[in-house]
């Protein structure tokens, strides 16, 4: 997302990076075989992938951190979703970031389409594991295009906000930009053997009785409260969930191992900004490819987000570690820990959320939060990770259902998206049956 102040970030390098079918003489791929190989030929045509292209000087000063860079047009391989990527998440792309890409089926070529370049303040808390591993880069925001197979790309420089210009030209770009071109592949079959389709569904269908506060240990409340709560437990019913395994994740890419928090205190709203040229069929694509650039081009550990929504109202399990659990996202920089983060597929700082959307998102949080004793119309206190809006160490009031604005100065959840959580905040607490 654009932010008003921030950094861009990254995320781990799990599976290598497949070389383009044509690369030009100014571009360099990861460190894969050479396309001759046959270990190449068999990866050309392997499901999902991500074909990593080194930018090159644009302008006649063809040196590195030159204030133009990018890739004239070309043939690749099939793609669905593009993002630029540099070496230091710590440094800013202060610029211009624009893509053409040619659509598979008819051959024709887009218009040029602006990625979102300050996307930093989706990441880790600073100091923390995941953004200490060596392995995390500066990212734009991904944009979905549909199946593609060529691309053009221009990055254009401008000085920070609010800094002098201290020459005729505007600041350098960011060392080691690449441009990433992502395949989602296709979903891994259902498997054959009944019993683990049964333990591992696809989808876990919504729950219609009201979950059981065991989440919430019995001593903390005095024996009338602890009556009135199970006679109102005010937590939402489970909704449907598509799982992991239903949206196709592969779950070599990310880290083993799960990590959680104590409680999950405040929701965190987000748009993806990949845009809203995409069908709710292709949700599951989508997710795919957002999965792969967070792991493979950025270097997180997994997926950012806890879950996603569409724009039909469909909801997705996110980074994994078990719907019901507090698991630690990587989705707003300072905020992770105690809360989580419903990333809604689309950009809306123009287009309002449609209402399946935002009826998801409380039907989500009404369950979630409930499960910890929240009230979505309710305010709670989190304690800052470090970030541009707070300091370290800082205890922040939040709205129990937030937008990531509200942790981080960004754009992010969009301004249409934004206005609309109230809504939200109404709908769940009337899910919660307050």
């Amino acid at each position: 997302m654009r932010g008003f102040l921030a950094s861009s970030t990254g995320v781990t390098c799990a599976a290598a990076l497949a070389l383009p079918l044509a690369p030009p003489a100014a571009a360099a791929t990861s460190s894969t075989p050479p396309a001759t190989s046959p270990t190449a030929r068999s990866e050309a045509h392997a499901p999902g992938g991500t074909q990593s292209l080194r930018l090159a000087p644009l302008a006649r000063d063809r040196v590195p951190g030159t204030a133009e860079q990018g890739l004239r047009r070309q043939d690749v391989r099939q793609f669905s979703l593009v993002g630029v990527v540099w070496d230091s998440p710590a440094t800013e792309l202060h610029g211009r970031v624009e893509v053409r890409t040619r659509a598979t089926a008819t051959g024709t070529w887009s218009g040029w389409q602006e990625l979102e370049t300050h996307n930093a303040d989706h990441a880790a808390d600073p100091g923390t594991p995941e953004s200490a591993s060596g392995r995390v880069r500066g990212a734009t925001a991904p944009l979905w295009v549909g199946e593609s197979d060529g691309v053009e790309v221009r990055v254009r420089a401008s000085d920070a906000p609010g800094t002098a210009r201290s020459g005729p030209a505007a600041a350098p770009l960011p060392t080691g930009l690449r441009l990433e071109l992502v395949d989602p592949g296709e979903a891994a079959p259902p498997p054959t053997n009944r019993a683990r389709s049964e333990a591992e569904p696809s989808v876990l269908p919504a729950r219609t009785a009201l979950p059981a506060r065991t989440a919430l240990p019995a001593r903390t409340a005095r024996p009338a409260r602890a009556a009135r709560q199970r006679a109102e437990p005010h937590a939402g019913a489970r909704p449907a969930i598509t799982t992991r395994r239903g949206w196709g994740a592969n779950e070599k890419l990310r880290e083993k191992g799960f990590v959680y928090t104590k409680k999950v205190k405040t929701a965190f709203v987000h748009h993806s900004a990949t845009g809203n040229n995409y069908r709710c069929s292709q949700a599951p694509s989508v997710i795919r490819s957002i999965y792969r650039y967070h792991v493979n081009s950025t270097g997180w550990r997994d997926l950012g987000y806890n879950f996603l929504v569409d724009k039909c109202g469909n909801i997705y399990e996110g980074r994994a570690g078990g719907v019901s659990k507090p698991v630690l996202g990587a989705h707003t920089l300072g905020f992770n820990a105690n809360s989580m983060g419903i990333a809604v597929l689309g950009t809306y700082s123009s287009k309002k959320p449609s209402s399946a959307a935002l009826k998801a998102i409380a039907r989500l949080t009404a369950w979630k939060v409930g499960l910890y004793g929240m009230n979505p119309r309710g305010k709670t206190y989190l304690k800052s990770g470090g970030g541009n809006l707070y300091r370290k160490g800082r205890k922040v009031r939040l709205n129990v259902i937030s937008g990531h604005r509200d942790g981080f100065a960004t754009n992010c959840p969009g301004k249409q998206l934004y206005a609309k959580l109230d809504t939200a905040r109404s709908k769940a607490a009337a899910y919660q049956g307050r």
